[in-house]
């Protein structure tokens, strides 16, 4: 699927609006991590969502963020749209297609990408699975698996784990390390919320030999804004996944 038929998807997404939910949500990062490498140099980040969810399982969002490649890109803006159900109370399966898009420099769109996710929930544990065929543009599959478990401490903390694998699926063109196929992506956050604000503190780190991937202390703050049809009211969500990943 090409670019432009994601984004024709995604506006198809926000097209029905009968008993729909839009959400607006803002988040300040210390780091800006996707899949533990930091994409911001390990400095500060905003970051900025539109979401819209349907009663039928269906929903759409933008999400965008400043990077800091090193290069003339300045920005990330990504796409998605997926359909959610629960099959059983407390299982749910999560599909769905995302753009990746990179703004700023003359040759920065060169890195967008496409993927398909499947995202499993059985018993208050997740396992989800990325996949692109172009990753940055490179021509190259990709595949990341993450095992995630949020661990209620009480009606006010809650502490979240994860653990995944990102696999290049051929080294000889894309690798990490210079020859590694893949690397390893562990975090724990302990997440709460105050006065209608998400709040995050914890730890990331990766396998990689690279600083970028370096273990890092990450804080975040977000607060979500829903529009419903008579107006407006703000709701506490947890901040958006990528912030976190």
């Amino acid at each position: 699927m090409n670019q432009r038929a994601l984004w024709l998807l995604a506006v198809a997404g926000y097209a029905g609006t009968a008993g729909a939910d839009w959400s607006v949500t803002l988040t300040g990062a210390s780091d800006y991590l996707f899949n533990g490498v930091t994409q911001t140099g390990h400095q500060p980040s905003a970051q900025a969502g539109l979401d819209w969810s349907g009663v039928s399982g269906l929903y759409a969002g933008l999400w965008a963020s400043n990077v800091d490649f090193g290069d003339d890109t300045a920005a990330e803006v990504d796409g998605s749209l997926g359909y959610r159900f629960e099959f059983r109370p407390g299982s749910s399966v999560d599909v769905g297609l995302a753009l990746y898009t990179y703004h700023g420099g003359g040759d920065s769109s060169e890195s967008n990408y496409p993927e398909v996710y499947l995202k499993l929930g059985i018993a208050g544990v997740n396992l989800n699975l990325w996949y692109s065929h172009d990753y940055s543009g490179l021509g190259v599959g990709h595949l990341v698996v993450m095992l995630h478990k949020d661990f209620e401490i009480n009606d006010r903390w809650t502490i979240a784990a994860q653990l995944s694998r990102s696999t290049s699926l051929d080294a000889d063109r894309f690798a990490w390390d210079g020859d590694r196929d893949h690397y390893l992506h562990w975090q724990v956050m302990n997440k709460t919320a105050y006065a209608g604000f998400d709040l995050a503190l914890g730890l990331s780190g990766t396998t990689l030999g690279d600083e970028s991937g370096d273990p890092v202390l990450v804080f975040t703050m977000g607060r979500t804004f829903r529009f419903e049809w008579l107006g407006l009211r703000v709701r506490t969500r947890a901040a958006d996944p990528r912030t976190l990943s």
